[in-house]
């Protein structure tokens, strides 16, 4: 297989040694090798010096050398081989669109072959890797989620799973940031209807994140402000029956208190709903 452990001992002691002597024959630089033909050289050879290339840091080089196996030996088994190593060295060196191209041939070429978990990870991976900011597309974040969750559920027992699950929980929880961030800034301008339209989006379809409690509070707060108290004390009743330990609870008890009320179950509405489902159990 070649995953994971491929690229360990891709990268492994003494490997660099043994290709600056196999790839000697197969141009001297980069450049020079772009423009020269390869027709004569084994896969081996090309696939050799692409691990070469990949050795050196020069993934760029890699994934061209990988390439013109695919392209000289379509039909072999390094191609196949170079194929998977493709995507890899794009991803290594941040060429998200080439890695996922590759990733994704090998998945249409070799659909039940071992290493198209890994290539579907990887797929995962070019999406995931561009995501580490707030401030970034977040559509980029819902193609991460779709990939991780293929992962998830077509290759279970796949070495690449776990890994995938907490990844998808982590871009899960960075939708929730971007929607917070988003309602804090409304908040902050006292746009206070926009606002509440992002922390209810928190709180009903981000439930399982770090930022439901703080989303409930700053209902509590957008409430209070419109002068909807039943809506303030309900959010305040939910955040006090899961949430309880945390500052954001001890935030809104003050608020409310500061204006006579209490954290209850107040009215007829979407957040009555909710504390009633949490009461039951239903909602965490």
């Amino acid at each position: 297989m070649i995953g994971a452990r491929a690229v360990a001992k891709l990268l492994g002691a003494g490997f660099l040694a043994v290709l600056l002597a196999s790839c000697g024959n197969i141009g001297g630089g980069p450049a020079a090798d772009r423009s020269q033909r390869l027709d004569g050289y084994t896969p081996e050879q090309i696939y050799e010096r692409a691990e070469y290339e990949m050795s050196r840091g020069r993934t760029n080089d890699a994934a061209y050398y990988f390439s013109e196996i695919e392209r000289l030996y379509p039909y072999s088994s390094w191609a196949k081989r170079a194929l998977i190593m493709q995507a890899f060295a794009y991803h290594r060196g941040q060429s998200y669109e080439e890695s996922r191209a590759a990733a994704q041939r090998f998945i249409d070429f070799y659909p039940t072959d071992e290493d198209a978990a890994y290539a579907q990870y990887l797929l995962a991976l070019s999406y995931y890797d561009q995501i580490d900011e707030v401030g970034r597309d977040q559509g980029l974040t819902f193609q991460a989620l779709q990939a991780l969750r293929t992962v998830i559920e077509v290759y279970p027992d796949s070495e690449y799973a776990t890994s995938a699950i907490l990844k998808f929980d982590l871009a899960f929880d960075h939708l929730a940031a971007k929607e917070m961030e988003v309602g804090r800034y409304y908040l902050s301008r006292d746009h206070y209807t926009a606002a509440i339209n992002r922390f209810r989006s928190v709180v009903e379809d981000y439930q399982t994140t770090t930022h439901t409690p703080e989303a409930l509070h700053r209902l509590v707060e957008s409430y209070l402000s419109l002068g909807l108290v039943n809506e303030a004390q309900t959010a305040g009743a939910i955040l006090g029956y899961n949430y309880q330990s945390t500052q954001w609870y001890e935030d809104s008890y003050k608020l409310l208190t500061a204006r006579g009320l209490k954290a209850r179950d107040m009215g007829n509405n979407w957040l009555s709903q909710i504390y009633r489902q949490s009461i039951k159990g239903e909602w965490l």
